[in-house]
């Protein structure tokens, strides 16, 4: 259990790391179109003294861009690269900030690029990062960002001879004074400057939060499918997997029906002079590898196997899930089962089954008792199933279908053996067989 459990953590972790490098590569398609953008934008308000270093970070922008998709899912990928790029970009805007003069003709201080509206480009590397659905890419682009923002900001306060801050504005007496301060070339704002990287950790640390519930939520419930698929695939080799899953989804409960429905006996000839030539171990094997091929080929033509009983199978055509072609099923099963049996050896040895197929009403539902049960059927028509099976011995036949179901079998490969006394019933059963196994 506890193995199981955590190859479910495995693959869960595989699939979150699938669905962030599929976000991380949809965040830069998005990346570059908003590169693009912006910069068709910047080219047509700006001057052309402007454009070269307009085109200068587009193309480098683009360039990493295109490097961390290319790499992503790679031989070259590793878990630190995304974090790599991302502080690329926040390192080369936080340059540009602090060094690109705020207007290339006219002599600005260096302070002007914090009085225009530049900081609204980091939020675009927190909208990247929350692509990846990583909680540590968009804290780390918070930190990051706001550690940029302040860092440059500080470079550049720091070449300012007097520097004039809030304080210096808010406590003059008049207008006109504060005005002063505040459309000052020197007005370098140190508290706004701040309160822009709180504001955006604090956007950072909310996305990331949102992130990180909606992964603990998704992992739950991949976690609750994983268990439930196991469960199904466990409970599905004691029970048919579609009973199985039904009573997954009904939470155990599986009505009984009664319905129209054809059943298969199956049983290996000879098997008890088989168990005593091959001894117990062989005889396993033998029977795992047959019933492995017989009930594939039941399943592949819509019925289910409700019971091995020792070397015999039991199998019904339209319960508990609807057929109408329930009896052409069945027949196909039967004559598909001969030919595999005929053309094929288990763990190298050759075997010889003989079938009883009948259609008619039965009753199907979970029977059992001190909280253990199975799926089954029963019923007359179950019966006269088995009995058609035992009679092959005596009439050296390998598949007896009775007159119920051959009459649905219009155009099929029969032909009737007469009309027989079986144990049980009051009236003579007439019974068909192959003309022949093609």
């Amino acid at each position: 259990k506890a193995m199981a459990r955590n190859q479910i953590r495995i693959d869960i972790g595989r699939m979150f790391q699938a669905a962030e490098q599929t976000g991380l590569k949809l965040a830069i398609k998005g990346r570059l179109v908003a590169i693009l953008l912006i910069g068709l934008w910047l080219l047509a308000t700006r001057g052309t003294e402007r454009a070269p270093d307009i085109i200068a970070a587009l193309v480098t922008l683009a360039g990493l861009g295109l490097v961390h998709f290319f790499t992503i899912g790679s031989a070259y990928d590793r878990p630190w690269l995304k974090y790599a790029f991302l502080g690329i970009d926040i390192l080369l805007m936080s340059i540009a900030i602090a060094l690109l003069p705020p207007e290339p003709t006219i002599d600005l201080p260096q302070i002007f690029m914090f009085k225009f509206d530049v900081f609204h480009y980091y939020y675009l590397i927190i909208a990247i990062a929350a692509f990846s659905l990583s909680p540590g890419l968009v804290l780390w682009a918070g930190a990051l960002g706001a550690g940029g923002w302040l860092g440059a900001f500080a470079f550049v306060r720091a070449g300012m001879a007097a520097p004039l801050e809030w304080n210096d504005a808010i406590h003059q007496d008049s207008r006109d004074r504060f005005l002063s301060v505040f459309l000052d070339e020197n007005f370098a704002a140190t508290g706004s400057r701040i309160q822009e990287a709180i504001v955006y950790v604090i956007v950072a640390i909310l996305i990331a939060t949102v992130i990180q519930r909606a992964r603990q939520t998704l992992h739950r419930q991949l976690a609750a499918e994983r268990e439930v698929a196991t469960v199904s695939q466990i409970f599905g080799r004691f029970v048919p997997e579609v009973v199985a899953n039904s009573m997954i989804h009904d939470r155990g409960v599986l009505d009984p029906v009664e319905r129209d429905a054809t059943v298969l006996f199956i049983d290996i000839a000879g098997f008890t002079k088989l168990t005593e030539n091959k001894g117990p171990r062989a005889t396993v094997d033998i029977l795992n590898t047959y019933f492995d091929a017989v009930t594939e080929i039941i399943t592949k033509n819509h019925g289910i196997v409700t019971q091995f009983q020792g070397d015999g199978i039991l199998a019904v055509f339209n319960v508990p899930i609807r057929n109408d072609r329930h009896v052409w099923n069945a027949f196909d099963a039967a004559s598909q089962t001969l030919k595999m049996v005929r053309d094929s050896t288990f763990a190298g040895v050759t075997l010889t089954v003989r079938i009883g197929l009948n259609t008619g009403p039965v009753f199907a539902g979970n029977v059992g008792g001190s909280g253990r049960q199975t799926y089954t059927v029963y019923g007359d028509t179950v019966n006269l199933a088995a009995r058609l099976e035992a009679m092959n011995k005596t009439l050296e036949t390998t598949l007896l279908v009775s007159e119920t179901a051959a009459e649905l079998l219009n155009g099929a490969n029969l032909k009737k053996l007469g009309e027989e006394k079986i144990s049980g019933i009051s009236a003579p059963v007439g019974i068909y067989s192959l003309k022949r196994l093609d």
